[in-house]
């Protein structure tokens, strides 16, 4: 089991958008899904564009760059191009603390 590290608070991040993070030498996409938020490693897995700025839609992030979905929850693409999943990380809310498992 990792360490949970503070990396944001509540009502920095607009619904349905996301922030880069870099974490421990990581870069991590935060995205935020409605009420819900998501922890993925930034880059994707076809041509490495920065999922932090991706369009969210469905449980999904878009990548800006050629338009690879990934889920939120398990990080697996969902339309190619991309056929390889990012790393997920566990989030959790503790007050106005957005946290993150490493």
């Amino acid at each position: 089991m990792g360490t949970f590290v503070k990396v944001a608070q509540q009502g920095e991040i607009e619904q349905n958008t996301g922030r880069l993070i870099e974490v421990q030498g990581r870069q991590i996409a935060l995205l935020r899904d409605g009420d819900n938020y998501h922890a993925l490693d930034n880059t994707c897995t076809h041509r490495g564009g920065p999922l932090a700025e991706g369009a969210i839609e469905q449980g999904e992030v878009v990548c800006p760059w050629h338009g690879a979905h990934f889920d939120l929850v398990t990080g697996r693409p969902t339309c190619r191009p991309a056929s390889v999943a990012v790393n997920t990380y566990p989030v959790r809310v503790r007050g106005q603390d957005i946290e993150i498992e490493l």
